[in-house]
């Protein structure tokens, strides 16, 4: 096995097959290894996310390397049937590729059992291993903007179900009904690693099958009786729900998601006395706005710009970020647009009363997982008080926030798949500045610079865990920096990640601003650890 720099708090284990993969997955599982946080296995790889406090990266790969290959993760034989109707949009293609008429790829297709081998890319989605060895085929040359929910596809030698509806590259040949992912249920995701699936043919049934999209939202907040509500007035460009993010769901094909800034999340909590990782609102540019019914004590910080209170009887004075603020009753609070940085984030004394999604109150935008954005009209419940809530520690801003007048130097840890690229790719990666585009999320900034990068190895990359922070660079060479809502795992080659002191930086960076990548010294390329 081979040990691949990710960031400062993550490695890449890459094996011989899945079926090492797998094993090594089934052993870390069985006897876990104090330290590790997250695992995320794909085909011949498992990312694995650890504390650098309680574990060095050295002393991981050391304890790694003395695991046998040869555990199996022990599960309740579990065996599910998928209805499809095979009309999918690729199918005449891919029986062609393969030299065979259509008939004979659903006869394929059908006639094997399966195995969730992991989960990825999208809450519910599992890649399925096995069935007949000739349906190995490549991703689409360009991938679709949009692919239904309950779309059934090939990517090389896997199949998929995707959940709910997204852009994809996978060859699709059919549709189905059964919902992948259905928060009523106990365990969310249909399908869970080790399950035996076997694909039924319902094209020729009379009744079609209807694809609806699955609901991924959180139930709106309860009222509290008696207690303080913000009442929003204007909801600015996103208004998100986000707290410390959606741990230890990887292997429901769940990514942690979060706040963006997770300094100023936990700085605006502890300025009005709660958990440092309790839900926020993170604002996105300025144009919020909302009145205070009841009394309240708030605080803002992330994000510097103007910000205003204006009191029931029409008197207005500005108000200050990073410190406590006393809200009367009828109290209105207006962000400005920020003139540094662009994500603020508002606390309240108590808390939010807002509802949480598998233990987390995030909003993940790619998966489509949480409360749904804030908007005009919504009353927002606080939390009634706990007693001895220390409200007024002092907290210090950012003196760094990023502007579009300078230059943003984010540090960065080179690997794991430096060497998929040529030999001038790194100098490239670093010697020129990269431009944010407009198409830039919580997903993952979309850089442009005046020289792609030029990749060395062309050859199909098989899907391997993505990390916040990671650099991945598609066919255009344009590199896509993965932020907090990025997909758990990817098919692009990564060239280096944003080391994890940079993160909250990278995301408060605003559009059209200019990024530089400085890597941390002593690093040349990928590192055997």
């Amino acid at each position: 096995m081979r040990f691949l720099p990710v960031n400062l708090n993550a490695v890449l284990v890459e094996l011989d097959d899945l079926a090492q993969t797998l094993a090594l997955l089934a052993s870390l599982r069985a006897e876990p290894i104090a330290g590790i946080e997250e695992l995320v296995p794909a085909a011949r790889t498992i990312l694995i996310t650890f504390r650098p406090a309680v574990l060095s990266a050295a002393a991981l790969a050391q304890a790694v390397r003395q695991r046998k290959l040869d555990a199996r993760e022990t599960r309740v034989d579990k065996r599910i049937e998928i209805p499809v109707r095979y009309d999918g949009e690729d199918i005449a293609e891919v029986a062609g590729l393969l030299g065979i008429a259509p008939d004979e790829l659903v006869r394929r297709h059908t006639g094997s059992d399966y195995t969730v081998a992991f989960t990825g890319f999208a809450p519910g989605f599992a890649y399925l291993s096995g069935g007949h060895p000739s349906l190995n085929v490549p991703r689409r040359a360009v991938p679709r903007t949009r692919i239904p929910a309950g779309a059934v596809g090939l990517a090389g030698s896997f199949s998929g179900v995707y959940p709910q509806a997204s852009p994809g590259g996978w060859q699709i040949i059919g549709v189905t009904d059964t919902p992948m992912w259905d928060l009523s249920r106990e365990t969310p995701a249909l399908l869970q690693p080790g399950d035996t699936v076997r694909f039924v043919d319902a094209t020729s049934s009379k009744v079609a099958l209807p694809v609806a999209e699955q609901v991924v939202a959180a139930p709106a907040p309860a009222t509290v009786e008696g207690g303080s509500a913000f009442e929003v007035r204007a909801a600015g460009l996103q208004a998100l729900w986000q707290d410390g993010g959606r741990h230890g769901q990887a292997r429901q094909g769940v990514s942690a998601s979060g706040a963006m800034d997770q300094r100023s999340l936990q700085a605006a909590n502890r300025l009005v006395g709660n958990a440092s990782d309790a839900a926020c609102l993170e604002l996105a540019y300025g144009g919020f706005q909302f009145v205070c019914r009841g009394e309240a004590v708030m605080a803002v910080t992330g994000a510097d710009g103007p910000l205003t209170l204006t009191r029931a009887d029409g008197a207005q004075w500005p108000l200050s970020r990073y410190q406590p603020v006393a809200l009367a009753d009828g109290d209105t609070v207006t962000f400005g647009e920020p003139v540094a940085g662009i994500r603020s984030y508002l606390s309240v004394r108590g808390g939010f009363a807002v509802a949480p999604v598998l233990g987390s109150c995030a909003t993940d935008t790619l998966a489509r997982i949480g409360p749904p954005a804030v908007a005009v009209g919504d009353v927002l419940p606080v939390r009634s008080v706990a007693i001895g809530a220390v409200v007024g520690a002092t907290e210090t801003p950012p003196t760094d926030l990023p502007t579009v007048q300078d230059e943003v130097v984010l540090d960065i840890v080179l690997g794991p798949r430096t060497d998929w690229f040529a030999a001038d790719a790194v100098e490239r990666l670093c010697s020129q500045l990269w431009a944010v585009t407009p198409q830039s999320n919580r997903v993952g900034i979309r850089l442009n610079g005046e020289e792609p990068l030029v990749r060395a190895n062309t050859a199909e990359l098989p899907s391997e865990g993505t990390a916040r922070g990671s650099i991945q660079v598609p066919p255009s060479g344009q590199p896509v920096l993965f932020l907090a809502d990025h997909p758990l795992t990817g098919g692009y080659p990564v060239i280096a990640s944003v080391a994890t002191h940079h993160l909250d930086r990278a995301g408060q960076i605003p559009v059209n601003a200019r990024v530089r990548f400085q890597p941390m010294a002593g690093q040349h390329g990928p590192i055997d650890l």
